[in-house]
């Protein structure tokens, strides 16, 4: 058995782009992730960024290049895929991409509209509320 899931959540490192590959939109995005490490030299934390590339196929691809843009913060999964090709000097280029199932934007929409999933619907994203630091230093009772 394999298993080949992924889920990201950062920014959009630039517009989505739409082309036609045949008959069928397919939008291309590029998210940035940043991870946390501590720089042994300054003890200090720094966020190291990490770039993907991201593929949304048919209308849902073409519901968010309408609706993200440069700067949006989305959570996407789904599935790696890896490519190779050639150039057309003849040198041998790959890369693995993420071919999204699930796209959510975590972006307020301009115009007060809350996000809506590739379905129409809205998808509300609550902020987590703080805990209390009371409830924190008691024990729990089950």
């Amino acid at each position: 058995m394999s298993i080949n899931k992924v889920v990201i959540s950062g920014n959009l490192t630039r517009d989505p782009e739409v082309r036609m590959a045949g008959t069928t939109p397919l939008c291309q995005l590029g998210v940035a992730v940043n991870d946390r490490r501590k720089n042994n030299d300054t003890g200090e934390w720094e966020d190291i960024p990490n770039f993907f590339d991201v593929i949304i196929w048919g209308a849902r691809g073409e519901y968010w290049a309408r609706n993200l843009s440069k700067g949006s913060k989305v959570v996407i999964s789904g599935r790696l895929r890896w490519s190779q090709w050639k150039t057309p000097e003849g040198q041998n280029r790959s890369k693995v991409e993420i071919v999204a199932d699930d796209v959510e934007s975590l972006s307020p929409r301009t115009g007060g509209a809350a996000p809506a999933d590739a379905s129409g619907s809205a998808s509300v994203v609550a902020s987590p509320e703080p805990i209390p630091v009371e409830v924190l230093g008691e024990e729990i009772p089950f």
